[in-house]
């Protein structure tokens, strides 16, 4: 591992590794990134990593449809000057049929790797193509308000129900402070959300193992947690009106840190637990009512009532730094609510969580918003 402090560089020589024929272990592949790069001005240079780790010379740039254009036009310049040839495709969204067309059009282009820039969705969508064509991925997000940043897996929408699916662990992670700094307020608390759902994910993954024998892994475990710690560490740096770029640094290596935890464990489930299963009930319920991290904070305050830890605490950093903590705030109903948490263990019932096996009854999914003050 390479470790420059102006210029974050994570290097990983060797990609996958098995674990070994260990009694009682089971056996998982442990996908890394090739190189994980963070600093000021670093776009400026993802031509020489591209072409230092050997990802291709054709390259389909994913962009969302609104601002993160203007990146991926100056992405199109920088690279055909050092002779990549280019292309470049819009996303309007990660639903199943919608993949499916744009990867039909890159397949026509036979590039050699896939370039996200933007948000959730073009990175998403850049892995789910680039998993369905076989070549590498290369992520550049604008905004710090999710974990997939760096996580070897894909958010779909308008399957039996919201999942994530494995596709590729992105080969390189090219992360500009500058431009994500530029991100709305919003997106920067929304991804201190996501990182807080953390610790009950984690908590929800080893009561998985201790009543179901799932796999657990407390190395994968504990960076997850640890992603989630920076936050409530350095939460004071979230209070600002304009947040800084020491906190937008700070918030996008924790973000990158839970993805690998993800990659490592060879799931999600240190990066998502009940948390994120009441988040993806109320969008079910709500249709998709406010950001996912601002979901996922929430959902943590209630899941951490139930496996009887200080949800109080989390629910006043959620407030210090200006995210939702109420039904009001995420703009739905009491019975929106009480409605996600009944049906939040059916979002992945393979999936042990402490709502259990047959989740809430709507008395206790009532008391318990309650109780911590999400409804009144």
């Amino acid at each position: 591992m390479f470790l420059c402090l102006n210029e974050t560089i994570f290097y990983f020589q060797i990609t996958v590794f098995q674990l070994g024929d260990v009694v009682g272990m089971v056996s998982h592949v442990i996908d890394l990134p090739l190189r994980v790069v963070v600093g000021s001005g670093v776009l400026k240079e993802v031509h020489r990593h591209i072409k230092e780790l050997r990802l291709g010379s054709k390259a389909a740039i994913i962009s969302g449809p609104g601002p993160t254009r203007a990146y991926a036009k100056n992405l199109v310049e920088l690279l055909s000057d050092n002779s990549i040839e280019v292309s470049t495709y819009i996303t309007r969204s990660t639903f199943i049929t919608e993949l499916e067309d744009l990867c039909n059009s890159v397949k026509e282009f036979k590039p050699d790797l896939v370039i996200g820039v933007g948000g959730g969705k073009a990175i998403d969508s850049a892995k789910y193509i680039a998993f369905k064509l076989g070549i590498r991925m290369v992520s550049i997000p604008t905004a710090p308000s999710h974990d997939g940043i760096a996580s070897p897996f894909t958010s779909v929408k308008g399957l039996a129900r919201p999942t994530s699916i494995k596709t590729v662990m992105p080969s390189l992670v090219v992360a500009d402070i500058d431009i994500i700094s530029m991100a709305p307020r919003r997106y920067v608390i929304a991804g201190c959300g996501d990182l807080l759902g953390k610790i009950t994910a984690v908590l929800d993954w080893k009561l998985a193992h201790r009543l179901r024998g799932e796999y657990y892994g407390e190395y994968a475990a504990s960076l997850a947690r640890l992603s989630a710690s920076h936050i409530i560490r350095f939460a004071r740096l979230f209070r600002a009106k304009t947040i800084s770029k020491e906190a937008v640094r700070t918030l996008i290596e924790a973000l990158i840190s839970s993805g690998v935890a993800m990659g490592i464990a060879g799931s999600t489930r240190p990066a998502s637990g009940s948390e994120h299963l009441f988040a993806h009930a109320l969008d079910i319920v709500a249709n998709y009512p406010a950001l996912h991290g601002e979901e996922v904070g929430v959902g943590t305050i209630m899941m951490l009532y139930l496996h009887g830890k200080n949800w109080r605490r989390i629910k006043r950093i959620l407030k210090l730094i200006g995210a939702p903590t109420t039904a009001k705030e995420l703009g739905v109903s009491s019975d929106k609510i009480i409605k996600a948490l009944t049906i939040a263990h059916t979002i992945r019932p393979e999936r042990y969580t402490i709502l259990g096996e047959r989740g809430l009854t709507w008395e206790a999914a009532e008391r318990l918003a309650r109780i911590t003050g999400v409804i009144d």
